[in-house]
């Protein structure tokens, strides 16, 4: 464990991460975007991590799914482990040129991978790419992720997408919390033995899921 970067030997034994975001009070009452702030949990609700959003009311407010932003994830004494950073990029299948690319960095400053979207005209498609942008797994996500009363998963994969090995998964959390607020619930289970570098950038691939097929507060219900 003394080569992980600092922090991550949190993630070393885990292969379920539970990731709660935090109901933020104005958001809920008048609508309006805020920063977002979530909670990283073990399978068992003890916090892990606590993370924030950073960015603009420009981009919450107007560029809402797509907006960019730097997501810090820091540990329980305060000290930032995760950097997530997310440029502001198309989130259309029909331009197949500019889509989403998220870079997580452990240490801050420090390339741990990418997660790339991959073009496909009917599932939504994505990489998981280590530092030196190889190709690491694959994440595909149902046709339909509005998720009628259930959790919605998005499977994690091996590069030939036959062999599924885990699952980022949004749970249904009822009809209130859905349609008042825009608060998410997922879990992510990978194999205790993944890398610790690819576990924190399945938690930015968590994020990313979020804001693009989960943003609006109908989704999910």
């Amino acid at each position: 464990t003394h080569n992980l970067p600092p922090g991550l030997e949190y993630l070393n034994q885990l292969d379920r991460i539970i990731i709660h975001q935090q109901v933020e009070l104005l958001e809920a009452i008048l609508g309006t975007e805020t920063s977002s702030k979530y909670e990283i949990k073990n399978h068992l609700g003890q916090r892990v991590y606590f993370a924030i959003e950073e960015n603009d009311c420009f981009d919450r407010n107007l560029c809402s799914p797509i907006r960019s932003f730097t997501i810090r994830i820091a540990d329980n004494m305060g000290r930032e482990v995760i950097r997530v950073i997310r440029p502001l990029r198309c989130n259309s299948c029909w331009f197949p040129c500019f889509l989403q690319e998220l870079e997580v960095q452990s240490p801050p400053g420090t390339t741990a991978g990418y997660v790339v979207q991959n073009w496909d005209p009917f599932l939504p498609k994505f990489t998981i790419q280590n530092q030196s942008k190889e190709d690491v797994l694959k994440i595909i996500g149902p046709y339909a992720t509005c998720g009628c009363f259930e959790d919605v998963d998005f499977e994690v994969k091996a590069l030939n997408e036959m062999t599924t090995i885990g699952k980022i998964s949004k749970y249904w959390s009822g009809f209130v919390n859905n349609v008042f607020t825009n608060t998410a619930n997922f879990g992510i289970q990978v194999p205790v033995d993944l890398d610790v570098r690819m576990k924190a950038v399945m938690i930015g691939a968590c994020f990313l899921i979020d804001l693009m097929f989960f943003e609006n507060s109908l989704d999910g219900l």
